[in-house]
């Protein structure tokens, strides 16, 4: 089998929903299903959260994050800490454990390196889909950051899948844009149930056309994506921006530009990527 044949054989799995996830991310789509019910209330979210020690960390290390810890005051409780983000945001770091989980039976070293820089990009990215939503395009900040950590899923899919596949990681990387992303990245976020508006971002993000300055959640992504200090392992996708043109991306926004407003914001993203990482 060549590298294509294996694209090919984990998308139609992808596909026909026939995903080999971790047993542990069973309980993780389950308190993915219950925070998507509208009537999931604040307490029941708390009660769930704390059933799983890696999220309650994660939760109160988000809280106390200056992107959503206005005040200063450092809190400890897990209830405190879901009343202060609120289910929407909660969403957002289940998707966090769930992306993680993925890669988490990678025993080779060389894709367990590759899966880490993929986890800080995609940390990184988060961070500053939120910052941006909330300071530059005005889309939903909660919406942003959970699209951030999503967009890269069908690649820690197909890092978890490279011990039976061993071919994906042979020949050029340019092969993922164009033979597995889309199909094993569509695949995998429906079986995920992700919302539509945030397959659509990410979908914008495979196409790679945006408007500067941004105007929707798939120009939030993409300004995300290209400004990330952490590029990722995976590919270098045609028509990219480079590392060093990123740096230049600027443009006014009401009395201020994309750069001073970045600059004023970089606590609040080294902040908010510190916690997801950790």
């Amino acid at each position: 089998m060549d590298r294509l044949d294996a694209f090919k054989a984990i998308a139609a799995q992808a596909g026909r929903g026939e995903l080999a996830f971790p047993t542990n991310i069973d309980a993780s789509m389950k308190l993915q299903r219950a925070l998507n019910d509208d009537n999931c209330h604040i307490d029941l979210a708390a009660k769930l959260v704390q059933a799983d020690p890696l999220l309650a960390a994660r939760t109160v290390a988000i809280a106390n994050s200056v992107a959503y810890n206005r005040s200063g005051m450092e809190i400890s409780s897990v209830k405190t800490a879901v009343q202060r983000l609120g289910v929407r945001t909660l969403q957002s770091l289940v998707a966090s454990v769930i992306v993680r989980q993925l890669s988490s039976k990678i025993r080779n070293p060389l894709l367990k390196a590759k899966s880490n820089q993929l986890w800080q990009h995609t940390a990184h990215v988060a961070a500053l889909a939120q910052v941006i939503a909330r300071r530059v395009s005005h889309v939903d900040p909660d919406t942003a950051m959970f699209a951030g950590i999503v967009h890269e899923v069908g690649g820690f899919y197909m890092l978890s899948q490279a011990e039976a596949y061993p071919e994906v990681m042979d020949g050029d990387p340019e092969d993922w844009v164009t033979h597995g992303e889309v199909q094993i990245g569509r695949g995998v976020l429906q079986k995920l149930m992700i919302p539509e508006n945030v397959m659509k971002s990410v979908e914008a993000m495979w196409e790679g056309l945006r408007a500067l300055p941004p105007e929707n959640l798939g120009d939030t992504l993409l300004l995300a994506n290209d400004l990330s200090p952490i590029a990722s392992p995976l590919h270098s996708r045609p028509g990219a921006t480079s590392m060093s043109a990123a740096s230049t991306i600027d443009f006014a926004i009401g009395d201020g530009t994309l750069a001073s407003i970045m600059e004023e914001s970089a606590e609040e993203v080294k902040s908010l990527t510190s916690a997801l990482l950790h």
